[in-house]
């Protein structure tokens, strides 16, 4: 049996005191590539918020590696090994490539060349500041800036944000051999959803903050039927709440 990196129990969040996840349940295991589903609302980037503990849960436990994450504050976790690559990127547009690779905690170890050997497109800019790089060579850097610490859990929300399909096709298999190699667990967020069940091990549909499917995705690719059902229930749903 995998050991577990993630485990989320019962998981309630939001903001202002509005839950947007209720009751979550979730698990991300040594090596996996999970990707979480849903249309616009339905508590994606909450859940990542959570863990990366950007959001303070109302209810629910969130376990890393079998530790309770609940009194950790997100520094904490970063510096444990958990790594959030944002909506947005993340990056500082006036930092070089080679800057963002030396960026870590203190009293922390960064491997460049590492992150330089899954995206090798990136180590001839080493020089260039980021602002000026492609959207594309952005979201690389997005991702490498945080593969120099090694992370253990890596959440990635919405990679292919403003990215043309075929780039997401070069960065999607990157992120699932990373995995691979180096026994990290994956937690990705993802609009593409064809092309995240290609590297994804299980999959997950979120709908109004609720689990409505939960699937392999091998299941997935030899049955699509099963997903596009769990989203015409959500339409579904949202067209019977907008009639009352």
């Amino acid at each position: 049996m995998s050991e577990t990196v993630l485990s989320v129990d019962e998981l309630s969040a939001g903001y202002d005191q509005a839950d947007v996840v209720r009751r979550l349940d979730l698990r991300v295991d040594v090596g996996e590539v999970v990707a979480l589903f849903g249309p616009n609302g339905a508590g994606k980037t909450t859940t990542l918020r959570a863990i990366s503990g950007i959001v303070k849960p109302s209810h629910g436990t969130i376990r890393y590696l079998g530790k309770d994450l609940s009194r950790l504050s997100p520094t904490v976790r970063a510096r444990a090994g958990i790594a959030h690559v944002p909506e947005g990127r993340g990056i500082f547009f006036g930092l070089t490539v080679a800057e963002h690779m030396r960026l870590g905690y203190r009293g922390e170890t960064v491997d460049p060349e590492q992150a330089y050997s899954y995206f090798p497109a990136l180590a001839p800019l080493r020089d260039r500041r980021a602002g000026f790089l492609s959207g594309g060579e952005q979201q690389m850097l997005a991702v490498a800036r945080n593969l120099v610490r090694r992370p253990r859990l890596l959440l990635l929300d919405e990679l292919s944000l403003g990215l043309a399909p075929v780039l997401v096709e070069q960065l999607l298999p990157v992120v699932r051999q990373y995995a691979l190699d180096n026994g990290c667990g994956v937690l990705l967020v993802e609009q593409h959803v064809q092309l995240a069940i290609e590297v994804a091990d299980r999959c997950y549909v979120l709908s109004h903050g609720d689990v409505v499917l939960h699937e392999t995705s091998e299941r997935l690719r030899s049955d699509p039927d099963i997903l596009v059902a769990s989203y015409l229930g959500q339409r579904r749903r949202s067209g019977e709440e907008a009639a009352l």
